[in-house]
């Protein structure tokens, strides 16, 4: 038996991806590592607040920052058995990349556009730890997106609080 050396093919290495964001992947959260709290204000009261539970929560890093994608999918007692969905059209770094500017589309029955300020509190290559808020006012979302609160929970604004972090599967 004789052996042959066969050349082997050198792949270009892979394209990096946005500095600010880790390594291009799907990068996912788990139900445990992902919080997210829905409070309704009615001047400087607030008249309801209530955890939301996370479905699904996940991060798409592309090679080029166009294509990277924030999807959440939120469910809670709250929302009446519905399914509150956000995504993101694109992610946007500012002040030197400590802060993520996130407008996406945000539904329950219909689509209400908004935007989603995000602080990086880490980031590796392989892991990123966000804390982002979302504040509006009350009205145009129910009109839009069918979000109502309890009769007895009088409101003016809401704020989405996330707390995330999202890692590559190994």
């Amino acid at each position: 038996m004789t052996t042959e050396t066969l050349p082997t093919a050198t792949l270009p290495p892979p394209r990096p991806g946005p500095d600010w964001l880790p390594d291009p992947g799907t990068y996912g959260a788990a139900p445990d590592r992902c919080i997210v709290e829905l409070t309704a204000r009615l001047g400087p009261l607030t008249t309801l607040r209530r955890r939301l539970t996370a479905l699904d929560a996940t991060l798409t890093v592309a090679p080029d920052s166009d294509d990277c994608v924030l999807s959440l999918e939120l469910a809670g007692r709250l929302l009446g058995g519905r399914t509150l969905t956000f995504v993101s059209t694109s992610l946007t770094p500012t002040d030197e990349a400590t802060r993520l500017h996130v407008p996406g589309e945000l539904a329950l029955t219909g689509p209400a556009e908004v935007v989603f300020g995000f602080r990086v509190v880490e980031r590796t290559a392989d892991r990123l730890l966000v804390l982002g808020t979302l504040r509006l006012p009350y009205r145009p979302p129910r009109r839009r997106t069918g979000l109502t609160l309890p009769r007895i929970r009088p409101a003016d604004r809401i704020r989405l609080l996330v707390a995330a972090e999202f890692t590559c599967p190994a």
